[in-house]
């Protein structure tokens, strides 16, 4: 095998796993070609030369591209005399799993936390109101003390995502920024 046949191979094996597990993010497979396709060049890419290399519609191509710039893991680019959108990819892949993380979690913190605080209110009404009989009572006080534990999860969540987004995980959990095989 020649030295260029060996090179796209390598290439085309981190793509394929990028494909793969690109599900992770929430995206389709042929979003991941795509971003591994991105990843690997060297440069900033138009919509039109993805269409080519890859072989997928322009209408397929933007979405993904759209796609990906929401979970910031691909970014528009400026070129001198290119007129059309260039996109890359950003190089910080800790950083684009913090914002993914931190997008997702976030935003289930927040649901969670308004349905139990609204819950809570009901169920602490309820609980307080002489007609209702002893069982009932019980029952509702077996489910406030199991939102009260869903309430401190998510709280406990809640820092933790904040230790992501200030960084602090670096010191509990230390980039290895060796560059080895």
């Amino acid at each position: 095998m020649e030295g260029k046949e060996k090179h796209e191979k390598a290439r085309e094996r981190i793509i394929e796993t990028i494909a793969q597990n690109i599900h992770l993010y929430g995206l389709t497979p042929s979003t991941g070609r795509q971003y591994g396709m991105m990843y690997f060049q060297n440069e900033p890419s138009t919509l039109d030369v993805m269409t080519e290399k890859l072989g997928m519609s322009k209408t397929s191509m933007s979405t993904s591209v759209r796609a990906l710039s929401d979970l910031k893991l691909v970014e528009r680019a400026w070129k001198k005399g290119v007129r059309k959108d260039l996109y890359h990819t950003t190089e910080d892949w800790y950083q684009s799993f913090i914002d993914l993380f931190s997008i997702k979690w976030r935003r289930s913190v927040s649901l969670y936390t308004a349905a139990i605080k609204k819950s809570l209110v009901e169920l602490h009404e309820l609980i307080s109101d002489p007609t209702i009989s002893e069982e009932l009572k019980k029952e509702v006080q077996i489910d406030i003390d199991k939102l009260m534990y869903i309430k401190n999860y998510y709280e406990w969540l809640d820092r933790l995502v904040d230790v992501f987004e200030s960084h602090e995980i670096f010191n509990l959990v230390p980039i290895n920024d060796e560059t080895k095989e």
